[in-house]
């Protein structure tokens, strides 16, 4: 079959594979291929059992792959054969040297520029899938342009707005899909021909192009000001306890608000995943390379409040089962950041479950879909954990459980029977909000909810 473009990705991740996975489908005439340097994860991909889990990623996958989508390895022969590549590699935190902890590393994403301009043949669009820092793109530029090859590469940025969960219907129905472009003839040029793409099933309306700056600063600052609002009504949520008032109900009068909107003011333990603090702290980063010291202090205090809000959550557990939490069983129900994922990147139950261990509890953690990465992120402790699927088996024997992830099932369980089999008193510290509280206090638990007040027998 011949096909009228040929797209590569390199970068087979959360990013990347559904992505693609969501232009093959809605774009039969385009050979869409995504590489990756881990084979296992390309034979994951290419498997019954796909490496990430996303409602309805699985479906969209089987109808395209081998059709008009391909997993590969081949990054080389890829490069060479695409018009178009997008680039969706890792840009972790850096942990070592000048910004450590605070700054992108972008050794992945340099490494990859390198290896496309010496693969390529023939003149290629390039687009920044990854977040990245402002200003990235004209490191790309610099990098590809730097040899004499007679290759000529066009820039483009186009982050993800994607979430986790909802992933695939954020693909297939965005909110708005943005392309940034040098304002150059050639540019421009390159910006129209990813727009189409786009355009196959984008409103055009939603599809909206800026210079290639304002892009790339965007996504830095579309994830800050969404965590600003979680860390806000977080920060109220204390206040909340201490007076009594209760914080859904203060989120409902504030979210009527036409300017503010209901979205992000649900308050919880705290934000976790793999976008929201990595751009705080590169945007944190930014602002102080260019000696915004106040900008940056102010985006650096999200941050503090929503480490405040997991330490806070720790100490509620502490004060309440009588200031000691050694030799108690806690069971964690959930690990994911958040539901319909098995994403456990920067979940704030990592966090939880350290100080739990730390305050010598006996630990079990339950999850639909994350305990193979609980057990990797808790590796250096796992032998002072349990790791059970069964809710039901998980709580049995705990004297408390404190609900970290938003999965509807937590709150279909039948709380009546996981009571009679957990020690009493018995505590439930729901984290998310997502538990109906009366009733779980008429069947005996003593109810901690996260900004509104508690209901215990003693």
């Amino acid at each position: 079959m011949t096909f009228e473009k040929n797209i590569l990705c390199i970068g087979a991740g959360y990013v990347g594979g559904p992505t693609m996975a969501m232009i093959a489908y809605k774009c039969p005439q385009y050979r869409v291929t995504v590489v990756d340097t881990n084979p296992e994860r390309i034979t994951a991909w290419n498997s019954d059992t796909l490496p990430i889990f996303e409602p309805g990623l699985d479906e969209i996958v089987k109808k395209v792959r081998g059709r008009n989508l391909f997993f590969s390895t081949q990054i080389e022969r890829g490069i060479q054969e695409a018009g178009i590549i997008f680039v969706s590699v890792n840009t972790p935190i850096k942990t070592f040297g000048a910004g450590a902890g605070m700054a992108a590393d972008l050794q992945y994403w340099e490494k990859t520029a390198l290896q496309i301009r010496e693969a390529s043949q023939s003149d290629k669009i390039i687009v920044e899938k990854s977040t990245l820092p402002v200003k990235t793109a004209l490191a790309m530029e610099r990098i590809l342009t730097a040899t004499a090859n007679g290759v000529h590469f066009d820039i483009l940025s186009n982050p993800e707005f994607m979430a986790e969960g909802t992933g695939i219907r954020d693909l297939e129905t965005p909110d708005r899909v943005l392309i940034g472009s040098r304002e150059t003839s050639a540019g421009i040029k390159a910006r129209d021909e990813l727009l189409e793409i786009y355009a196959n099933w984008v409103p055009r309306e939603r599809i909206i192009t800026s210079n290639i700056w304002s892009s790339e600063l965007s996504k830095l600052v579309s994830n800050a000001f969404l965590a600003q609002r979680i860390s806000s009504i977080n920060a109220i949520s204390s206040l909340c306890e201490k007076t009594e008032a209760d914080v859904t109900e203060v989120a409902r009068a504030v979210g009527m608000d036409s300017r503010l909107g209901d979205k992000f003011l649900n308050a919880s333990i705290g934000f976790g995943g793999s976008c929201f603090k990595k751009d705080l702290l590169n945007l944190v980063y930014l602002c102080r390379q260019y000696g915004l010291e106040e900008v940056a202090d102010y985006w650096e205090g999200v941050i503090r409040i929503n480490d405040y809000q997991k330490e806070r959550f720790i100490l509620n557990m502490l004060d309440t089962m009588f200031n000691t939490l050694a030799g108690k069983k806690i069971c964690l129900f959930g690990f994911a950041f958040k539901a319909n994922t098995g994403d456990t990147r920067e979940s704030p139950a990592i966090y939880v479950s350290r100080r739990l261990v730390e305050e010598r509890s006996e630990l079990v953690i339950t999850d639909p879909r994350a305990l193979i990465n609980a057990q990797t992120d808790l590796a250096d402790i796992k032998e002072k954990i349990d790791f059970i699927e069964d809710p039901y088996e998980a709580a049995a024997g705990c004297d408390a459980i404190a609900v970290m992830t938003e999965w509807d099932m937590y709150a279909e369980l039948d709380f009546e029977k996981i009571y009679e089999n957990m020690r009493k008193p018995a505590f439930i510290f729901d984290g998310r909000n997502i538990l109906d509280h009366r009733n779980l206090f008429d069947t005996g638990f003593n109810v901690f909810p996260v900004g509104k007040p508690s209901l215990t027998h003693f």
